[in-house]
C-alpha cells in the first residue's frame, strides 16, 4: 500500500514537472518493491530530467531487461534507442553503438512494424548530416517522419521534422526551413511533446539556427526555452545550455555585465548532465569574450583555456585577443589552422571574417581576397540577411584597406543598417568606426567627426576599453600626447575651451550634463589643473584645440 501511494504522488509530480520529488517518491517505492517496467521509465525520465545520467540509464537498463523477459519487444527497443542516446552525447560512441545496435537486431529478429523503426534511423541521419551529407540526411529524416505520422507519434514526428530543418539550412533552402522550424517552436510551446523530446528539440534548434547565423530565430526560440525551464525551477538538464544561450544573445545585444553573469552561472553551478557539461565549453568561451572585449586579456586568457578543456575551440576570440595584444602572427597562425580545420561552408563562414581582419592586419591581402570571395559565395547560396551583412562588411573592410572608400561605403552602410536592426550594439559601433575611416579618406571630415563620436561613445558605453583606447586620438596622436585623456575627454575640452558651459556641452554631445560634469572632474585630476581657465591655457599649450 505505501508504495502504491508513493508511485500515485510520483505519477502525479510527473504530471506537475515536479521532477525532483517524482525521482524520489518512485525511488522510495522502488526501494520498497522492485518497480515494473513501465515505472522504472518515469524513474529514468525524472532522472534524466535532473541531470542524473547513470541513474537515468541504469534505470532504462532495467526496463529495458524486464520488456524483453516478458515479451514486449518493442518498449525494450525504445529503451535501448534511448540508452544509445544517452551514450552518444556524454561522447561514449563504443558504448552508444553497441545499443543502437542492440535495438536494431531486436528490431530485424522481430520484423516487428513498429514506430521504434523511425526512431534508429536518428544514429543514421545524424551521421549523415556529420559527413554534411545533407540530402541524404533530409531524406533519412523524412522517412522516419512517415513513420512516426503512420503511428501517430509526435515525439518522432517533431523529431524528424526539426532534423529535416537542419538538413534544409545545410543545403541553402533556407525558407523551407524556417518554415519547419517556426511550427517545431509553436508545438514545443504547446507541451505537445514529452519533456524529454521538448528540452531536445529546443536545445538543437538554437544550436543549429545559431550555426546558420539566424540570429533572430536564435533570439526568439532562447526566449522560449528560458519560459520553458522558469516553469520547471527543479530541471537540470537543459538550464546549463539555456544559460550560455541567454549568455550568447545578451553578449551580441551589449549587455555585457548580465552576460557574464549568466556564462558564470551556467559553468558554476549546472555541472550535472551530459548537456550540462557540453554546455561548460560554451560558457567559459562567452566569459572569455566580454573579458576580451573589455580589455582584461588575463581574465579572458583563463576562460578560454577553460574553454579548450571542456573541449570547446577558444577561436576565432583567442586570434582577436592576440591581435589586439599587438601580436599579428601568433593570430594569423591560429586562424589559419581553424579555417583550414573546417570544410563545411556554413562552419567555415563565422571564422572568415577574423581570417580577413587578420590576414590585412599581417599584410597578406591576397590571402584576404581569397576569404572575401568565399564569404560572398556563401552569402549568395545562403540568401540570409546576416551572412549577406557579414559579407558586406568584411569586403567594405577589404576596400577601406586597398585605399577605395567610395565603395565601402554603401558596403557599410548596408551591414550597419542590419546589425542595427538586431540590436548589435557592438557591431554597429565597429562599422560606424570604419565609416568614420572612409569619410575621413573621402575628405568628408563632418561626418568623419559624427561616426567616430556615435563609435566611441557606444564603446565607452559598453565598457570596451580596448577600443577606446585606440580612439583616444583620431587624429594620429598616441595616448600619450593626448596626456591620458580619452577620445570623449578631448571633445568635452575642445568645448570647455570654446567656453561652452556643462549644459552646452551636454546638448552638443547628445550626452546628459551629469556625464559631462564627470568629464570636466576627470580632465582636471588628469591635466593637473583646479579651474576651467587653467585646462583652456592648459588645451592651447599642448596643441589639443
Amino acid at each position: 500500500m505505501a508504495a502504491r501511494s508513493e508511485l500515485e504522488r510520483g505519477r502525479e509530480c510527473l504530471q506537475n514537472e515536479a521532477w525532483q520529488g517524482a525521482f524520489d517518491l518512485f525511488s522510495q517505492a522502488d526501494a520498497r518493491e522492485s518497480l515494473d517496467a513501465g515505472d522504472l521509465e518515469q524513474l529514468g525520465r525524472a532522472a534524466y530530467m535532473l541531470g542524473r545520467d547513470e541513474e537515468y540509464v541504469a534505470h532504462l537498463e532495467r526496463a529495458h531487461r524486464q520488456h524483453l523477459d516478458g515479451g514486449a519487444v518493442a518498449p525494450a527497443i525504445r529503451c535501448a534507442f534511448w540508452i544509445g542516446h544517452s551514450f552518444m552525447f556524454r561522447g561514449e560512441r563504443a558504448r552508444a553503438g553497441g545499443w543502437f545496435a542492440r535495438a536494431q537486431r531486436l528490431l530485424d529478429e522481430t520484423g516487428a512494424d513498429c514506430v521504434e523503426r523511425g526512431y534508429l534511423l536518428a544514429p543514421l541521419w545524424l551521421e549523415q548530416m556529420g559527413r554534411a551529407c545533407f540530402e541524404e540526411g533530409r531524406q533519412t529524416a523524412v522517412e522516419a517522419e512517415a513513420i512516426g505520422r503512420r503511428f501517430g507519434d509526435a515525439d518522432l514526428i517533431w523529431l524528424a521534422r526539426d532534423e529535416q530543418a537542419r538538413a534544409l539550412l545545410g543545403l541553402g533552402r533556407a525558407d523551407d526551413a524556417l518554415r519547419l522550424i517556426d511550427e517545431a517552436l509553436v508545438v514545443a510551446g504547446a507541451n505537445e511533446l514529452s519533456p524529454i523530446m521538448t528540452g531536445i528539440i529546443y536545445c538543437n534548434t538554437i544550436a543549429f539556427c545559431a550555426a546558420a547565423l539566424e540570429l533572430r530565430h536564435v533570439r526568439e526560440w532562447t526566449a522560449a526555452l528560458t519560459v520553458w525551464c522558469d516553469r520547471q525551477p527543479e530541471m537540470v538538464a537543459h538550464n546549463g545550455l539555456c544559460l550560455v544561450h541567454r549568455a550568447e544573445t545578451m553578449l551580441l545585444t551589449g549587455d555585457w555585465s548580465r552576460a557574464l553573469t549568466e556564462a558564470r552561472e551556467a559553468a558554476e553551478r549546472f555541472t550535472e548532465g551530459a548537456l550540462n557539461r557540453l554546455a561548460r565549453g560554451r560558457a567559459f568561451y562567452c566569459q572569455g569574450e566580454v573579458h576580451r572585449l573589455r580589455g582584461d586579456f588575463q581574465a579572458a586568457e583563463e576562460a578560454y583555456r577553460s574553454a579548450s578543456q571542456f573541449n570547446c575551440e577558444p577561436q576565432p576570440g583567442l586570434a582577436l585577443m592576440r591581435l589586439a595584444q599587438h601580436k599579428p602572427e601568433a593570430a594569423a597562425t591560429a586562424i589559419r589552422r581553424v579555417v583550414g580545420e573546417r570544410t563545411v561552408p556554413l562552419a567555415r563562414a563565422p571564422m572568415l571574417p577574423v581570417y580577413v581582419s587578420v590576414m590585412i592586419a599581417t599584410g597578406s591581402l591576397d590571402s584576404a581576397r581569397a576569404a572575401v570571395a568565399e564569404l560572398d559565395e556563401i552569402a549568395v547560396t545562403q540568401q540570409r540577411e546576416v551572412l549577406q551583412a557579414i559579407a558586406a562588411q568584411v569586403r567594405g573592410e577589404l576596400l577601406l584597406a586597398e585605399d577605395h572608400a567610395s565603395d565601402a561605403l554603401p558596403l557599410l552602410r548596408q551591414a550597419l543598417a542590419v546589425w542595427t536592426d538586431l540590436g548589435a550594439t557592438y557591431e554597429s559601433a565597429r562599422l560606424r568606426e570604419q565609416l568614420a575611416r572612409a569619410c575621413r579618406l573621402l575628405g568628408d571630415e563632418d561626418t568623419a567627426s559624427f561616426e567616430l563620436g556615435g563609435a566611441l561613445r557606444t564603446f565607452e558605453e559598453l565598457g570596451a576599453l580596448p577600443d577606446v583606447r585606440r580612439l583616444q586620438a583620431p587624429d594620429g596622436r598616441t595616448a600619450e600626447d593626448l596626456h591620458g585623456l580619452t577620445g570623449r575627454e578631448v571633445e568635452v575640452l575642445r568645448c570647455v575651451a570654446a567656453g561652452k558651459t556643462n549644459r552646452q556641452i551636454a546638448d552638443q554631445l547628445c550626452i546628459s550634463e551629469f556625464t559631462v560634469a564627470r568629464h570636466v572632474q576627470n580632465i582636471f585630476a588628469k591635466l593637473d589643473v583646479a579651474s576651467r581657465t587653467a585646462a583652456t591655457a592648459f588645451a592651447y599649450a599642448h596643441r589639443l584645440v
